[in-house]
């Protein structure tokens, strides 16, 4: 038996869905795939192996679990969330699971989790809705393994359709797919793996949420709006016109983050007119501009992803491109021309490979197309 999640990206909508911003993504015919079976000695016990990580995961779905630090805690997170729910697990399964891309930005971990909880769910004879799927992979990652991400990952994981672009307001949880135009030329996703690795939870992420939320209570408290716990703050629920007024009060750092999420939730806007009338040139330089904006304003990006941006800057054939995910480490994705993309990739190898030669036999390039969401079940 088999389950499999799609990979996601996330042409715009960078780094505000946990500002419940408004964000657009994708879901790729890539992913992760578990190959299982349901042993009847010990029925319920989770036995795991990985063709990515080495060593064996083994636990019982009849105790909540708890983190130990490896590759086997997204699989715990994931009973964990269903047992949270009030969910009754009886059995586990044997299997073995693979990413059939680098790790690095396309919200491998959501789709590794959603992964778990859909197995769990097929073989304990439990159904869920899509928007319950969210909640409980978003759940796994927020108060298990400790990630504070919204539901971009999850969201594009579930509800994407192929050749259509998924925008999903985060603070509604509204979701349009709005299809392809005829208008729009022929395009392919390509995905350039830097050779790091890339860990959210050991990077700077939580930090960064943590200055937008900040930024959201003190400028709250700078124009004398009722607030309530610090936690419960986000951009989302503070005005542009108020941002403008009092953001020279608030710490650099700080007004650098609320910039970058003003002006992005801005672009998502712009992106979403531009792929409704085809405009696939608009849509491309919109993606380019969110990518600079995160370098430049919501200081993400590794040395090896920072370069790979400004090298796709300047090649013939890539309509836009940006971090995949928060961009500490990991893969870069881009909008190429599909006559043009053998010349995009042997020019990006080259002139990535000058920088960093230690990154031979590390960088790969991977052309992938948009697909449909996971199945629930």
């Amino acid at each position: 038996m088999k389950t499999f999640t799609p990979y996601r990206i996330c042409p715009l909508g960078a780094h505000i869905d946990h500002q419940h911003g408004m964000i657009t993504g994708f879901a790729l015919n890539e992913g992760v795939t578990l190959e299982y079976e349901c042993p009847e000695e010990n029925p319920d016990v989770v036995r795991l192996v990985s063709s990515n990580f080495p060593g064996e995961i083994v636990f019982s779905v009849s105790r909540y679990p708890r983190r130990q630090n490896d590759w086997g805690d997204y699989a715990r997170a994931a009973l964990a969330a269903l047992l949270d729910a009030g969910y009754h697990l009886r059995r586990g399964f044997a299997g073995s699971i693979e990413g059939t891309l680098p790790i690095g930005g396309l919200s491998s971990s959501a789709s590794v989790i959603i992964t778990y909880i859909t197995t769990l769910c097929k073989i304990n004879g439990i159904h869920v809705s899509g928007a319950e799927m969210v909640g409980l992979a978003l759940w796994a990652e927020n108060h298990f393994i400790g990630l504070n991400v919204g539901k971009l990952d999850q969201s594009c994981e579930i509800f994407s359709k192929k050749d259509q672009l998924l925008f999903m307001d985060t603070k509604t949880d509204q979701v349009e797919l709005i299809p392809k135009s005829e208008h729009m030329p022929p395009y392919q996703i390509a995905i350039f793996f830097s050779g790091v690795t890339h860990s959210l939870v050991n990077s700077s992420y939580n930090a960064r949420v943590d200055e937008c939320k900040t930024a959201a209570y003190s400028l709250k408290a700078y124009d004398g709006q009722q607030y309530s716990r610090w936690t419960e703050a986000r951009l989302r629920d503070v005005d542009r016109q108020v941002f403008e007024k009092y953001k020279d009060r608030l710490p650099e750092n700080f007004c650098r983050r609320a910039t970058h999420y003003y002006e992005e939730m801005e672009r998502v806007e712009q992106g979403i007119r531009a792929w409704r009338t085809g405009d696939l040139e608009t849509f491309g330089k919109l993606i380019f501009a969110s990518g600079t904006s995160s370098i430049s304003l919501y200081e993400s990006g590794s040395p090896e992803l920072r370069v790979i941006h400004e090298i796709a800057l300047n090649i013939s054939g890539i309509y836009g491109g940006r971090f995949s995910g928060a961009g500490f480490k990991g893969c870069y994705l881009a909008l190429v021309d599909p006559e043009k993309k053998e010349q995009v990739a042997a020019e990006m190898e080259e002139r990535y490979l000058e920088v960093f030669p230690d990154m031979r036999g590390r960088y790969s390039h991977h052309f992938c197309s948009t697909a449909d969401g996971a199945t629930m079940p």
